[in-house]
């Protein structure tokens, strides 16, 4: 194996714990900065070289987010260096050897407000929680709790989110407080990422976007959530043949209900049509039977592989199953789908087309509050951007070139 390149601050993450000053570890900044892949190859050399037979946790926003962040950056660099390494999926356990040494790491997803239950009661040496800014507090700090056997250390990685954010007043502002060695680190920091590659990123982010994920700031979002979204410039609906067809519903009984239908041309996909009904509007609320009647207007005779819909909507939900149409509930993460959204507008992926009238005048007014922690939409205007956003979230199941993009980006 080809032996990897490390930039000053890399190496300062793979050596920091051999002084002993310091509990924990942070690095944040930039995406594609080389935080992760420096700090999983340091976690691992770290309790391999301080630990016998304990127990590790390695956390990211899913199970398959550790797998595709930590493991699959960390799993080369180690077995070219002989460690011998068994991974037993259905345990969700990596047991890695070498050097006469064995140590246990068990992976955990923090995804929602129920998932400290999964680490709760574990005793551990250590924990590597990646994208911590986007666990909820309970599970970081049930994570840091477990780490009870002496010498363990904690380690986080994350990308910058709003200034009023619990990790960044919790963690980075009180870093020296809490012996906690901080680095941010900058899209510079990576010696593997090409300087075409860094101006591509560069492009992609506006605003606070922009701030976070290139600058590598704790800025706070303002103005317009999609402000370099241009609804003026809407192109008409491709004539086709499209390839697939999907349907995504917000579902409203007296606030706005909004419908839209994407279809699939050469790798793109486009909101080609839509159904928006605002009851009180029009002074009257419709039933679960007539919006299943206008979703089956929409798709018009398409053949629609999946409805999307959001998942508090259980009634309606049942009445498209029993009427038999292929219903998956939406991910209804706001931060993470807005950002996979900006993500998806400003690289081509999908495409608002002119038709789509409803939409394009929510995008114009689609706004972050002013007050708070600068991370909170205003609930109003946004039941076609609630829906977009619950496409984006479920546009990449099952699509390899979807996932590629994901992974470069974040």
């Amino acid at each position: 194996m080809r032996r990897p390149e490390f930039s000053p601050k890399q190496r300062v993450v793979l050596d920091w714990w051999r002084d002993g000053r310091y509990d924990a570890v942070i690095c944040d900044g930039a995406v594609r900065s080389g935080k992760t892949f420096a700090l999983s190859v340091s976690f691992f050399l770290w309790a391999m070289a301080r630990f016998q037979r304990q127990r590790f946790g390695l956390c990211a926003g899913s199970i398959a987010g550790v797998r595709r962040n930590l493991l699959a950056q960390a799993r080369p660099v180690l077995t070219g260096l002989g460690f011998r390494w068994e991974e037993v999926v259905s345990r969700n356990e990596v047991t890695l050897r070498g050097g006469g040494r064995e140590n246990t790491f068990y992976l955990y997803g923090g995804r929602d407000e129920g998932s400290f239950a999964s680490i709760q009661g574990i005793t551990l040496a250590g924990a590597l929680l990646d994208e911590a800014a986007l666990m909820p507090r309970s599970f970081v700090e049930q994570a840091a709790a477990r780490c009870s056997v002496r010498g363990g250390l904690v380690w986080f990685s994350c990308n910058p989110a709003g200034p009023e954010h619990w990790f960044y007043k919790e963690w980075i502002c009180k870093a020296e407080e809490k012996r906690a060695l901080y680095l941010r680190f900058t899209m510079e920091d990576n010696p593997a990422l090409a300087p075409a590659v860094r101006e591509r990123y560069e492009r992609m982010f506006r605003g606070a976007f922009y701030r976070r994920y290139v600058l590598g700031e704790w800025a706070a979002a303002e103005g317009l959530v999609y402000d370099f979204f241009d609804a003026d410039a809407m192109p008409p609906a491709p004539a086709g043949p499209f390839a697939r067809w999907r349907i995504s519903c917000d579902y409203g009984t007296r606030n706005p209900a909004s419908f839209g239908l994407w279809g699939e041309l050469d790798g793109i996909w486009y909101r080609v049509r839509e159904f928006y009904y605002d009851a009180r509007q029009e002074g009257r609320q419709k039933t679960d039977g007539e919006y299943a009647e206008e979703l089956k207007n929409l798709a018009g005779g398409r053949c629609i592989e999946t409805v999307i819909v959001d998942p508090s909507a259980a009634s309606f939900i049942e009445t498209l199953r029993r009427e038999g149409w292929s219903v998956r509930k939406a991910d209804n993460r706001v931060l993470e789908g807005i950002r996979r959204t900006a993500t998806a507008l400003k690289t081509g992926r999908i495409v608002i087309c002119r038709e789509c009238g409803a939409a394009a005048r929510e995008f114009r007014l689609y706004r972050w509050e002013e007050s708070g922690d600068g991370d909170q939409v205003r609930k109003e205007n946004d039941h076609a951007m609630d829906e977009i956003r619950y496409f984006v979230m479920a546009m990449d199941t099952g699509e390899r070139a979807a996932r590629f993009v994901e992974r470069a980006v974040f």
